[in-house]
C-alpha cells in the first residue's frame, strides 16, 4: 500500500452537479481533474442509472459546468470556457449523437442556466456593465474583446468586490435565449453573432439573481431592496410576465437568496432567514402561492438550516420540495409537501456529505462523499428506499491507498453546557489491537464558517488523510456555533466567537489525549477562515499547542468589517459595528492578544482573498514578529478564499505540504528541523515559494 500524500491531489477526480434526465435513465455530471500546476479541466460525463460505466459527453477543452437536460431529453445545454478567450459561453448538444454547438458570444459569462418548460428557450444570467448593455456586448461580442482596465478604480458601492474580482461596475442581469434561432446562427460566419436570439429581461443599477421559470410565460427572480441594497438583508421577489414584458414585486424575504424554485401553477419557493441576527439564524424555505397570496414555511418543524450551496427543487409532480441540511456530521436530503401539510422526512444521507442532487419522476441522483472516497454519483428512490452507486471515479487511485475510517467521538464541553460531536483519524499503520505502546502526535483541525459543520468526508478528505499518513492523529469536531445541531447550538457563540469555541475545541483535544496512542505533549492546531481566527485565538489564549498554522483567517474584526463583502457577519454575530463598540471588537480580535502568544505560528493567506482580506493577516503576522514568536507569512498569488477547495493544483499541494512541514519541525516524531531553519523549498514539491518575508528572514 502507498501512503496518501499532498501531491496525490493531481491524481484525484472530483464530481459535481448531478442532473437526472427527464426519463430517469441517465445522470449527467461534471468531472473535474487537475490539468497542470495552474489549472484544472472539467468535463461533462453521463452515466446510465441502470449501472453501465460513465462515458465522456463533452470534449476535454476548458471548463464545462451547469449541464441541463432539455425537457424532452433530446438536448443537453451546458456552459463552457472552451475555444478562444476564457468567458463561459452557452453550448447545446444533441443527446443521441452529434457535435455541441456554441449558441452565445456574450461578454459576461453564463450562470443560472435553466430550460423553459417547453424546451424552446434557455434562461441565464451574466455579469455586465452599463457600457456593455449600451453597446450590446451582453448580446454578442468578439472573442478577442477585452475591457479597458479601471485606472483609477472609482468606487461608489459599499460592496465592490467578491471572490477574487472587483465588480468594476458589473451587475447581474437576466436573459432569455431562443434556442432554435440560436442553433441556426453562424457564430463563425462573416458577420458573427448579432445576438438577435437573446433578450434581456432586466436593466439598471441592480443585481438580479436566481431566475426561475414558472409556466412558459412567467419568470421569477430577485434583487436586493432598499435605498442602499448593499446594506440590506431584504430581497424583493419579482414575477415577470414575458408576453406583456411587465414585472411586479409579489413578496419580500430577509436573508440571502441563492435559489428560487417555481411550479407552473404559480407556487414559488425561496429562502427565508429571520433578519435579526441573520448570520446566526437558520434558513428556512418559504412557499408563496401566486393565486391565493398565501405563504407557508414547510421546513419550519425541522430544527436544521437549509444547506448553503445545495439549492432545493420541486419534484416533477410539483407536489414535494427536496432540500439538503447539515445534520449531526452529515449533509442529508429531505422532502416535504410544498403546502406544509406534513413535516419534512429524511430521504437519504446518514454518514455522508451531499453536495448536489437532482430529483426525477421516481429517482433522486446525488453526489456525495464518504469516509472512504472523496465523492461519486449515487441514485436512490424518491423515498430513499434503495441506493445504488453509479460511479467510482477514483477507484484506480484508491486501489492501493490505506484509507482509514475516522472514529466518531462525543465529549462534554468543559463548562458542561453541551455534548459535542467529533472524530479521530489515526495513521494507516495504527493497530488498535496491538499491545505496543506506540504513540502519535495530534493535529486539531478547526472548521470555518463559523456557522458550518464538518463531516467525515467533504472537501477535507484529502488533507485529513494526508496528515494521518504522515504519522499524525487528526481530530476535528463541530463545536458550538456549528450548524447541524439546531439553532441554539449555532447561536451559542453570539458576541463571543473565541472563548466559547476554544472551550469546546480544548475539551475535545483533552478527550482525544485520553487515548493511549495519543501523545498529549505533542498537540498542533490549524484551521481556515473562521478556523484561522480560532487558530490565532488559541495561540493567544492557550499554551496547549506545540505549533500552529493559521489559514485565510480573520485577525482584527474592525479591519475585517471595513474590507470584506461579509460585514453583515459582524453585525449579525456580534450585534454591533466598529463605531458603536470599538473597544469590544478589538478585545474580540486575536490581534489584540498577540503579546500573549509564544506558539510557533505559520500564517497562510491568498493575495486575492476578498472574503477575509490579507490586511488583517499582515497585522497578525507583524505582531507575532514584533513579539519574537517563530512565524512565517506565506501568500499565494492569484488565489482567493477558496484556495483549499478550488485553487491552482500546485498551490493546493503546497499549502498542505507547508502545514505538515511546519508541524514536523516542532515534533519529536519527525527528524526535521523547524521550517525557519531549512532552505525555503526543502521538503516541498514546489520550487517556487511565493512567501512574503521580512529582510531578516531572507536566506
Amino acid at each position: 500500500m502507498n501512503p496518501i500524500t499532498a501531491g496525490d491531489y493531481y491524481d484525484l477526480c472530483h464530481v459535481s452537479e448531478p442532473q437526472l434526465s427527464p426519463d430517469d435513465e441517465r445522470v449527467a455530471f461534471v468531472r473535474r481533474t487537475p490539468d497542470d500546476e495552474e489549472s484544472s479541466k472539467a468535463t461533462v460525463y453521463v452515466v446510465p442509472v441502470g449501472g453501465d460505466e460513465a462515458t465522456q459527453f463533452t470534449v476535454s477543452d476548458g471548463v464545462d459546468s451547469q449541464p441541463r437536460w432539455s425537457p424532452d431529453g433530446d438536448r443537453l445545454a451546458f456552459a463552457s470556457t472552451r475555444g478562444e478567450g476564457d468567458r463561459q459561453q452557452l453550448w447545446v448538444m444533441p443527446t443521441q449523437g452529434g457535435e455541441a454547438k456554441q449558441v452565445t458570444t456574450v461578454v459576461g459569462g453564463i450562470a443560472d442556466l435553466e430550460w423553459s418548460p417547453d424546451g424552446s428557450r434557455l434562461l441565464f444570467t451574466q455579469q455586465v456593465t452599463a457600457d456593455d448593455r449600451e453597446a450590446g456586448r451582453d448580446y454578442a461580442v468578439e472573442s478577442d474583446y477585452e475591457p479597458e482596465p479601471s485606472d483609477p478604480r472609482v468606487i461608489d458601492r459599499m460592496i465592490y468586490r467578491a471572490g477574487t474580482e472587483y465588480f468594476d461596475g458589473k451587475r447581474s442581469h437576466v436573459y432569455i435565449l431562443e434556442v432554435e434561432p440560436a442553433l441556426s446562427s453562424d457564430l463563425e460566419g462573416d458577420d458573427g453573432d448579432d445576438g438577435e436570439a437573446i433578450a434581456r429581461l432586466t436593466d439598471g443599477d441592480a443585481d438580479y439573481i436566481a431566475p426561475a421559470w414558472g409556466d412558459g410565460d412567467t419568470v421569477y427572480y430577485a434583487a436586493k431592496a432598499g435605498d442602499e441594497p448593499d446594506d440590506s438583508l431584504v430581497y424583493e421577489l419579482y414575477e415577470h410576465d414575458l408576453e406583456a414584458d411587465e414585472r411586479e414585486t409579489f413578496t419580500q424575504t430577509p436573508g440571502w437568496i441563492g435559489t428560487i424554485a417555481a411550479t407552473e401553477d404559480g407556487r414559488v419557493a425561496f429562502e427565508y432567514t429571520p433578519e435579526e441576527g441573520a448570520s446566526m439564524r437558520q434558513t428556512e424555505i418559504q412557499v408563496h402561492d401566486r393565486t391565493t397570496g398565501d405563504e407557508v414555511t414547510p421546513t419550519e418543524p425541522l430544527d436544521r438550516t437549509v444547506a448553503n450551496g445545495c439549492g432545493f427543487e420541486w419534484a416533477p409532480d410539483d407536489e414535494a420540495l427536496y432540500f439538503a441540511t447539515p445534520d449531526e456530521g452529515s449533509r442529508v436530503c429531505w422532502s416535504v409537501p410544498g403546502d406544509a401539510s406534513e413535516e419534512p422526512s429524511k430521504v437519504y444521507g446518514d454518514d455522508v456529505d451531499i453536495t448536489g442532487f437532482s430529483v426525477g419522476q421516481n429517482t433522486v441522483a446525488y453526489v456525495h462523499s464518504e469516509w472512504d472516497h472523496p465523492g461519486d454519483v449515487f441514485v436512490t428512490t424518491r423515498g430513499g428506499n434503495e441506493v445504488h452507486r453509479l460511479t467510482r471515479v477514483n477507484a484506480d487511485y484508491l486501489a492501493d491507498k490505506p484509507v482509514r475510517q475516522p472514529e466518531e467521538v462525543w465529549f462534554e464541553s468543559e463548562d458542561g453546557e453541551e455534548s459535542i460531536q467529533g472524530w479521530l483519524l489515526t495513521p494507516p499503520e495504527f493497530d488498535a489491537d496491538a499491545s505496543s505502546a506506540e504513540t502519535y502526535p495530534l493535529i486539531a483541525e478547526i472548521h470555518g464558517g463559523p456557522h458550518a459543520q464538518w463531516t467525515t468526508s467533504g472537501t477535507m478528505w484529502h488533507e485529513f488523510q494526508t496528515l494521518a499518513a504522515r504519522g499524525y492523529v487528526v481530530f476535528w469536531c463541530n463545536p458550538r456555533g456549528s450548524t447541524g445541531y439546531g439553532e441554539d447550538h449555532a447561536t451559542a457563540i453570539e458576541r463571543d466567537w473565541g472563548d466559547v469555541t476554544l472551550t469546546d475545541v480544548l475539551a475535545g483535544v483533552e478527550a482525544a489525549c485520553e487515548r493511549d496512542y495519543v501523545d498529549s505533549d505533542e498537540v498542533f492546531v490549524t484551521g481556515g477562515s473562521f478556523g484561522g481566527f480560532m487558530t490565532a485565538w488559541a495561540v493567544t489564549h492557550s499554551d496547549r499547542f506545540q505549533a500552529a498554522a493559521s489559514q485565510r483567517g480573520v485577525y482584527d474584526l474592525t479591519s475585517f468589517y471595513g474590507s470584506t463583502d461579509a460585514f453583515k457577519l459582524i453585525e449579525g454575530d456580534f450585534g454591533t459595528t466598529p463605531w458603536e463598540e470599538p473597544e469590544f471588537l478589538w478585545e474580540q480580535s486575536p490581534a489584540a492578544h498577540v503579546p500573549e502568544a509564544d506558539t510557533p505560528t505559520l500564517v497562510l493567506h491568498s493575495d486575492r482573498d476578498y472574503r477575509t482580506p490579507a490586511n488583517t493577516a499582515e497585522l497578525f503576522y507583524l505582531g507575532l514578529k514584533k513579539h519574537g514568536v517563530d512565524t512565517r507569512l506565506v501568500r499565494y498569488p492569484r488565489e482567493g478564499h477558496e484556495l483549499s477547495r478550488s485553487g491552482e493544483p500546485a498551490h493546493i499541494v503546497d499549502r498542505i505540504e507547508r502545514i505538515a512541514r511546519w508541524f514536523d519541525g516542532y515534533s519529536s516524531y519527525h527528524d526535521a528541523p523547524p521550517a525557519l531553519e531549512r532552505e525555503r523549498d526543502a521538503g516541498l514539491s514546489s520550487e517556487s515559494e511565493g512567501e512574503a518575508e521580512s529582510d531578516e528572514d531572507a536566506e
